[in-house]
């Protein structure tokens, strides 16, 4: 884990690797000596404590949250990175040309027909010029190209849709119970995700809270964002006294989900329904213009609201600052909002060398996360670059609220039933 801040002289500041097991044991600790502890660790759960002491916390997360859930079953499946999107749709639609009669054409054909150079193994490029040469390819050719957008995206769902019921989120869960309990004079967390999965609503399943995520408590679950505005509350006994439960969070999917489908006939957006379209913004350049189409606009309106109200802290996790309709909304609240406090949490911002390679890192290729990383070099202690990944992170996030007897309660019956 490295770290860098206003704090850390203009360099990344790197933690000392872990004792092996059974050194710690072995040096003889000095009566009344001092607890020295780790200067990158100590900087990070300090940047990490002040973003979630702010009275507005906003969570972004990216894909990078998701690459640490293990498959539920031996065998199945994980969430892919853009890498394997391309290798398992290039398989999928060499598997389905040879099953044609006469064969159709593959992969290396299609890239040939859209004209995407086969060195450029970017999925979201590739779903870019596809949906460009659908406008101007007539005929056959054009047919070849529409049915192979339907075959990727077919399978960028099917390949999303990895979470399955009890799925062990380890990760997820612990986070969840450090940084959703807020106290009461504290806004609810609300975590802002790009990714289509059902990473949190299961996390939050298990944890046993209660996930504002825009659907309605009826069946269907029909989504209304005024529901985003509705705020769940215990009766105190016979009295007119309420008081917020303290296990719940507002979950905005910028992207969609997989379990979200469009109602045809009605318009409506519900849930885990067999029939209907589903909504999500597949990988593409379009990303943009689509966001600002029902119900990407809500969730586009409530980030950008989120970021500029007083006294936010946000942690970013697993994003990688490429989608410009989130990465600028971030970058105006810097550069408006004084009172803003921003960590920013993946494990390829610094300069790497593994022995054989080497690279310059994300702050050095993604213009944001350089600028990020210039402002803090310059004295902004606003800011705060983690270089580590998810399952780092949040052994290092304080735990600012005291463990509830619910939550107590179903990790008992959690161990019970694991035993």
């Amino acid at each position: 884990m490295q770290v860098f801040s206003s704090r850390t002289n203009h360099q990344w500041l790197e933690a000392a690797p872990p004792l092996p097991v059974g050194a710690a044991a072995a040096i003889p600790a000095v009566p009344g000596a001092p607890q020295i502890d780790d200067p990158a660790l100590s900087e990070a759960k300090r940047a990490l404590s002040d973003v979630l002491r702010c009275s507005n916390l906003v969570v972004l997360s990216g894909l990078g949250t998701s690459l640490c859930v293990q498959p539920a079953t031996q065998g199945g499946g994980k969430a892919p990175t853009m890498r394997d999107l391309w290798q398992q749709i290039q398989a999928k639609q060499d598997a389905a040309s040879v099953a044609r009669t006469p064969p159709g054409p593959t992969f290396i054909q299609l890239l040939e027909l859209v004209g995407h150079p086969q060195s450029m193994t970017d999925i979201e490029a590739l779903m870019s010029r596809c949906r460009l040469a659908e406008s101007f390819l007539t005929g056959a050719v054009k047919d070849e190209v529409v049915g192979f957008v339907s075959l990727a995206e077919a399978h960028i769902i099917a390949a999303t849709n990895f979470v399955v019921q009890n799925h062990p989120l380890p990760i997820h869960t612990e986070f969840l119970r450090r940084a959703a309990r807020r106290p009461q004079r504290k806004s609810r967390m609300k975590i802002f995700t790009t990714n289509y999965d059902r990473c949190y609503e299961e996390a939050g399943r298990q944890g046993r809270y209660v996930v504002v995520d825009g659907f309605s408590h009826t069946a269907p679950p029909t989504f209304d964002a005024i529901h985003f505005t509705y705020e769940t509350v215990r009766r105190l006994g016979d009295t007119e006294s309420f008081d917020p439960i303290p296990n719940s969070f507002l979950l905005y999917k910028l992207h969609g989900s997989v379990d979200w489908q469009r109602q045809e006939a009605s318009g409506e957006i519900t849930k885990w329904m067999q029939t209907g379209k589903p909504v999500l913004i597949y990988p593409r350049n379009s990303k943009y213009e689509l966001a600002f189409e029902q119900p990407y606009l809500e969730m586009i309106s409530a980030f950008q609201s989120a970021v500029r109200e007083p006294d936010t802290g946000i942690l970013v996790i697993g994003f990688g600052f490429n989608d410009n309709h989130l990465a600028e909304p971030i970058m105006s609240a810097i550069r408006s909002n004084l009172s803003l406090k921003i960590v920013v949490v993946s494990p390829g911002l610094a300069p790497w060398n593994n022995g054989q390679q080497q690279g310059d890192g994300e702050c050095a290729a993604n213009k944001y996360l350089g600028q990020l990383r210039n402002l803090a070099s310059a004295g902004d202690a606003r800011i705060t670059l983690l270089n580590c990944g998810f399952e780092q992170m949040v052994p290092l996030v304080p735990d600012l609220a005291a463990e509830t007897d619910l939550e107590r309660h179903v990790a008992r019956l959690r161990n019970i039933g694991a035993a």
